[in-house]
């Protein structure tokens, strides 16, 4: 099947591999929600950075802690980091399984699929290694994603490419921790204003997920 990242008939491997993307999409989604309810309060603070990663529970947590909150740190962030990685492999795995076959599936979903797929593809290549800092910019291009494959598919190792996931993701949550205490207050009364709708939120995306 020309859909399909592979061009033979598929193993064990490349179905696993396959049914791995596939589950971390669903996940991605089904996590929308409890997102939405952790960020309702500034005392699930942690809880939301170490359950999932949210860059933008970890500002908020850098801006309770400024106006004087006090809210654990050290363990929501480090154990954020290792939720947020923890199935980064799969990526890795089909760069080393299918090359760029993953992303030529990716790509070939609308021809404006095509172009950022092509950017970010442009991009990973002119960085290298250093790539894996890059792909957590909080920008419209799907570079994380891309990273992560050409990893595998040139030749990284296993361990190299998550010691330097793992290093990445942890430099960019303590970035997001700093930009938050620096914002301080500011940031802390819009999370109260968010407080005060966040279960409505919360169960307008659980009906939207299923819908």
């Amino acid at each position: 099947d020309p859909g399909m990242p592979w061009q033979r008939k598929p193993t064990r491997s490349d179905i696993a591999c396959l049914t791995g993307i596939g589950v971390l999409g669903i996940l991605s989604l089904a996590m929308l929600p409890l997102r939405a309810w952790l960020l309702g309060s500034p005392d699930r603070l942690p809880w939301l950075v170490g359950l999932i990663g949210s860059r933008s529970g970890t500002a908020l947590l850098g801006s309770v802690t400024r106006v004087g909150g006090q809210l654990p740190v050290v363990w929501p962030i480090l154990l954020g980091v290792v939720m947020s990685i923890k199935l980064d492999w799969t990526y890795w795995w089909a760069g080393k399984l299918w090359g760029r076959g993953m992303i030529e599936v990716w790509a070939g979903q609308s021809p404006r699929a095509g172009r950022n797929y092509a950017r970010a593809e442009r991009w990973a290549n002119k960085l290298g290694w250093l790539g894996m800092f890059v792909a957590y910019v909080p920008i419209p291009l799907p570079l994380r994603a891309v990273i992560f494959v050409l990893s595998g598919a040139q030749g990284m190792s296993w361990k190299k490419f998550m010691l330097l996931d793992f290093a990445a993701c942890l430099v960019w949550l303590v970035g997001y921790f700093y930009l938050g205490y620096f914002v301080g207050d500011p940031a802390v009364k819009v999370l109260e204003y968010y407080a005060k709708v966040a279960n409505y939120v919360a169960i307008g995306l659980v009906i939207a997920i299923v819908a």
